[in-house]
């Protein structure tokens, strides 16, 4: 892409540069991903060129992207898990890989969905959309990674500085028991499109949840039962002494070992089973990991929710923590000359870190950021670019 196209996309929207350094920070760029197998995360590309929409879906990596098909027709998939490049396998025909000609035919564990044919959300349309005159963000399932229409989602979306992982309504009924949780520890749900003149008040539902999040025993079971139970303590006690003198693991283990699900279940918290769910980042860290609900993830084809690090968060915090001189945007420079490189990697450092304090600027004095004013900004940064070129490298 061309530098001056890079600066007009940076210009339409600020916020996408820095998007972009995230997705692929943490992607290689001049090796291709094949030999690592399937990779936890990274940045997957399709080929138009090489598999059109009526081919077998197929996904490459950031390092064949910038090698293989250079020139083609790309376009990005953003991230997806534990993916294996597909890049010169059956799937492209006689073309074969740069980097690793020799592949196998085909990697069965990939997952695909519509976003390999370049289509997306419940509308199943391609992004951009040019019959779609809406200006309407696109918000990616943390469990089947498909982009969603924000007016699509079943429900009003929240504020951008509150919009954390999102499980669409579909992933969420194919998982029942994240209905549950999301009753205790999502962001209370604004169904869409609500009744007309009637609000949605979720003060109450918040207090719920504080008090039951903090009371998290069970209710207490009936007087009947509590009896036969003290009668069935006071008869055993003995015994389980004994067992636990003698080295007993797994009936310790029995007696201490508690689903979390099922303690949330008893409570009885409800939600509406409809509509996309928000989450806080730390919404994973709160599932039961007890051997029971391990066995729901694994059926439910979502173990990777008991995995931290699964996070786009995560992904992209140890991609932007590599040194600058790993940064996929090197890739980008290989072939200019020496001092070019070097002045390409002082404009973009000092093009972001000026962008950052325009913009902390313009939130502390309360001011819009328009488009006259980055325009003015580019053209400061552009003046300030040619006078230290002209006393630098020469």
């Amino acid at each position: 892409m061309a530098a001056s196209q890079v600066e007009a996309d940076f210009q339409a929207d600020p916020e996408a540069l820095r998007e972009a350094l995230c997705v692929l920070a943490g992607s290689d760029a001049e090796n291709c991903s094949y030999s690592q197998g399937y990779v936890k995360r990274q940045a997957v590309f399709a080929c138009n060129t090489c598999t059109t929409s009526a081919a077998e879906p197929a996904g490459i990596c950031l390092a064949c992207a910038n090698n293989c098909h250079d020139g083609h027709d790309i376009f990005e998939l953003y991230t997806k898990r534990n993916f294996c490049c597909d890049c010169g396998n059956n799937k492209f025909g006689e073309f074969k890989c740069k980097l690793i000609p020799d592949k196998a035919d085909e990697n069965f564990r990939n997952q695909y969905n519509h976003n390999f044919s370049g289509c997306y959300c419940t509308c199943d349309r391609p992004y951009p959309d040019t019959d779609d005159q809406a200006n309407d963000e696109m918000i990616q399932c943390v469990v089947c990674e498909d982009w969603f229409h924000s007016r699509h989602l079943g429900c009003t979306v929240v504020e951008p500085e509150e919009l954390q992982e999102m499980v669409c309504e579909a992933c969420m009924n194919k998982t029942p028991f994240l209905w549950t949780y999301a009753a205790h520890f999502a962001v209370p749900p604004v169904m869409a499109p609500p009744e007309e003149g009637v609000e949605v008040d979720t003060e109450d539902e918040e207090n719920s949840f504080t008090t039951q999040h903090i009371h998290k025993t069970p209710s207490p079971s009936t007087g009947a039962e509590q009896t036969e139970k003290e009668v069935e303590d006071k008869s055993s006690s003995c015994k389980r002494t004994h067992v636990e003198m003698m080295g007993s693991p797994a009936r310790t283990v029995a007696k201490t070992v508690v689903c979390r699900l099922r303690e949330l279940q008893v409570q009885g918290l409800e939600r509406p089973r409809r509509g996309a769910v928000f989450w806080p980042y730390s919404w994973r860290s709160e599932l039961c990991t007890c051997m029971s609900c391990k066995k729901a993830y694994v059926a439910a084809d979502v173990p990777f929710l008991m995995d931290q690090s699964d996070t786009i968060l995560a992904y992209e915090n140890k991609g932007l923590a590599e040194p600058f001189g790993q940064h996929p945007l090197m890739a980008l420079i290989n072939s200019m000359e020496h001092v070019q490189q070097l002045e390409v990697i002082y404009g973009f450092k000092e093009m972001t870190t000026s962008f950052a304090a325009f913009s902390d600027q313009c939130v502390a004095e309360g001011k819009m950021v328009t488009d006259e004013a980055v325009n003015q900004f580019f053209e400061e940064l552009r003046s300030g670019k040619r006078r230290k070129t002209n006393t630098g490298y020469q």
